[in-house]
């Protein structure tokens, strides 16, 4: 993976005041959108969820602009220059699949089950005890995932506007907190949309004139095709003979990427999830990830082509024990190279905006838990509704000045994108694991659910620890860190499972009526059957206001989460062929 370090770099950028004028209005807009949610909000439901009101594709964007955050931009853009088409892997194996697996079977539990966060969902599945653990283990991940968001973004923009690091860390987190306290999740998502489209707005330039520079896709191949399968994903996989750079073989990438960690990130975390939670009905919620699928499909075309074409431009820059440019400042390097004031400025404010969009996800799920999951349920429960708002805006704070103590963490490490994959191997794998195991087998107890969550976390430590020591002793026992937090994910899971099944004969399971609508074979099903009536209901709706006869209506296939979904998944797999 990439190193994110900072120091003197070629990437200094010189901004008109054209420049400066848009990144400044984007700052203003910011603020104004959370200052105007503040004076609509009510209760805790609208601070905390968006009301639940939120459409299917405004849910859907913010879904998948709030994981378009600093380590995504310049980490994806990095392994591009770096390993080159590999990295698709993250994208078309390690997200979509997981995306659309939420949308057409979590989705239904989730929403139809009235919980307001996946900690209060296994609280209903396993007990108080499972729940605390979550909610302290999800408190903890989020606050260092933040932290990530703020150093990654504090380099960056040391490098690009010569700020130091904690002037960078401070601006940020104090518009940041600006508008999560003002405005909670709504102000959240519709910012979230908006810096979706200011990303995109500014990756986009800067990928069409990088491929124009080298000759288009065939001059990009012609300047690559010697450069150690740069442009093939599947290349030296094999289990046994792995000699491509990211260093995992296919068995990993599958299962530990793909299923584990993947499935895992998108199904659990709650910082994603909560955006569906905020969907106005059970279908906006199934179809939110789904819609999120689809940008999320096609994203890597304009982060991991201008890594390759910085590769193919600048590659002998990134050489050497001491390199004039570090692999993490290939998209900055080509915005000082290609675009010019004004469309820069643009650019800049895309950076910032993607910052911003990592953190702002991490704080506003991060209080919802906070607020509900433990404040709420063991410090003060039975306040009355308008108390917890404000607490949650006091959390807010708090998560905020926190995530600047966890930005220094994040420092200490010398790979922050290893460092957020051992996260989620520690913490979204075993949430996962358990998550699957409680829903397809009802006869898990409490108890095995909750010791085998914990094993789960102990098997990645575990792993990481021996992985360390062989490094130490100069016999590494994984091809890469990488490879390691993938395996790391696959002992994880297995762990939580084994211990779990081996518990459960010895423990009391909850009986059928206790466990109504929190497993397939206990009333699950039917949120799947009001979810299908809730389509067609809505498709009668549709054809009764465009004056047709509703009594021949069927859904389209495009409204059927389950159908584009399967469609999404298939073509996601399909970008697979040409780089092979």
């Amino acid at each position: 993976m990439v190193e994110l370090a900072a120091g003197d770099s070629a990437i200094r950028l010189s901004l008109s005041w054209v420049d400066w004028l848009i990144l400044v209005i984007y700052f203003a807009m910011i603020v104004w959108i959370g200052y105007s949610i503040h004076r609509q909000q009510k209760s805790s439901e609208d601070f905390l969820l968006a009301g639940r009101s939120m459409p299917a594709w405004i849910a859907g964007l913010a879904f998948c602009a709030a994981n378009l955050g600093a380590t995504e931009i310049l980490g994806m853009a990095a392994n591009g220059a770096q390993i080159g088409m590999p990295t698709i892997h993250y994208y078309l194996i390690g997200a979509v699949p997981g995306m659309v697996f939420l949308g057409i079977f979590m989705m239904p539990f989730y929403y139809g089950s009235g919980v307001r966060s996946v900690p209060e969902f296994m609280n209903q599945r396993f007990g108080k005890g499972s729940h605390l653990i979550v909610s302290l283990c999800f408190a903890v991940s989020t606050i260092l995932q933040s932290g990530i968001n703020l150093y990654a973004m504090a380099l960056i923009l040391q490098a690009m506007l010569g700020w130091s690091q904690w002037t960078a860390i401070i601006v940020s987190a104090v518009f940041v907190l600006s508008y999560i306290t003002l405005g909670g999740l709504t102000s959240a998502i519709y910012n979230e949309v908006m810096q979706f489209f200011v990303i995109v707005a500014a990756l986009i330039p800067v990928t069409v004139i990088g491929l124009h520079r080298v000759g288009g896709w065939s001059g990009l191949q012609t300047k690559l095709g010697g450069s150690g399968g740069l442009m093939h994903a599947w290349v030296g996989t094999g289990i046994g003979n792995v000699t491509n750079p990211v260093g995992g073989d296919w068995f990993s990438i599958i299962m530990g990427l793909g299923f584990v960690l993947g499935f895992g990130y998108w199904t659990t975390n709650f910082t994603e999830v909560q955006r569906a939670f905020a969907a106005k009905s059970m279908t906006a919620s199934r179809m939110t990830p789904i819609v999120g699928a689809i940008p999320k499909m096609f994203i890597w075309m304009i982060i991991v082509i201008p890594g390759l074409i910085a590769a193919a431009t600048v590659g002998n820059l990134f050489a050497g024990l001491h390199p004039v440019l570090q692999y993490n400042e290939a998209i900055p390097y080509l915005f000082k190279q290609y675009l010019p004031s004004g469309v820069l400025g643009i650019a800049v404010t895309g950076m910032m905006a993607s910052f911003m969009a990592g953190m702002a996800a991490n704080i506003s799920s991060f209080n919802t838990v906070f607020t509900y999951d433990l404040w709420l349920n063991y410090v003060k429960p039975g306040q009355k509704d308008k108390y917890y708002p404000n607490t949650g805006r006091i959390i807010t704070v708090i998560g905020v000045f926190v995530s600047v103590f966890t930005a220094w963490i994040a420092s200490q490490f010398g790979n922050i994108m290893t460092y957020l994959q051992t996260l989620f191997s520690f913490f979204n794998a075993p949430l996962f694991a358990v998550f699957i195991l409680g829903l397809v087998w009802k006869r898990v107890s409490n108890k095995a659910g909750t010791i085998g969550y914990v094993c789960g976390i102990i098997a990645p430590l575990i792993t990481y620890i021996l992985y360390l020591r062989s490094v130490a002793a100069g016999n590494p026992i994984f091809g890469s860190p990488t490879a390691e937090t993938w395996y790391g994910a696959i002992f994880s899971c297995l762990a939580t499972w084994i211990v779990a099944a081996a518990i459960t004969p010895f423990t009391k399971a909850k009986s059928d009526k206790e466990l109504e609508g929190l497993t397939f074979a206990s009333g699950g099903l039917k949120y799947f059957r009001a979810a299908k009536a809730e389509e067609l209901e809505d498709a009668k709706r549709a054809a009764k206001a465009a004056g047709k006869d509703v009594s021949t209506v069927k859904v389209p296939w495009y409204k059927k989460p389950a159908v584009l979904g399967g469609v999404i998944f298939a073509l996601g797999l399909a970008f697979y062929i040409p780089f092979f």
